[in-house]
């Protein structure tokens, strides 16, 4: 995707012109502010000068963070690119639920989180362990009588 100019994006020269505006309406509001003693002379310099320029610092950052924001794709290239959709793991995965050490989860062997892992392995006591939402293992059942 070619990369756009800076001439090309308005809402990004719109958003830095209303950030220098906001910036110099507050700072003259607080110089206006700082020279008056009394409450009610400081009202029309909070009302001409620093609430106007609050709001257009709050438009500016409205403006740049869409500014930044790529043009949604048409539908000529959704069609040439296909999405990838992932499939979840297989639930006929086989073995021992493992852990990994001082995880809180059960995962099956083909689990992505424990996938090269070579620490992961079934745990002492599964009971106080939860099911992981990746894999979705199956609840422990209880331990396999010993002959």
């Amino acid at each position: 995707m070619p990369r756009t100019r800076p001439r090309d994006r308005p809402l990004l020269w719109a958003g830095l012109a209303a950030l220098v505006c906001g910036a110099v309406l507050c700072v003259i509001g607080w110089y206006g502010i700082s020279g008056e003693r009394f409450a009610e002379r400081q009202l029309p310099y909070l009302a001409s000068c620093t609430v106007p320029g609050a709001a257009l610092i709050v438009a500016a950052a409205v403006l740049l963070a869409h500014g930044d924001r790529q043009p949604a794709p048409t539908r000529e290239d959704t069609a040439a690119a296909p999405e990838e959709v992932p499939t979840p793991p297989s639930p006929s995965a086989r073995g021992p639920l493992l852990q990994v050490p001082g995880g809180t989860l059960l995962h099956r062997p083909d689990c992505p989180l424990v996938t090269g892992k070579p620490d992961a392995a079934p745990p002492d006591d599964p009971s106080g362990l939860n099911l992981c939402p990746v894999c979705e293992p199956p609840p422990p059942g209880p331990p396999a009588a010993e002959a």
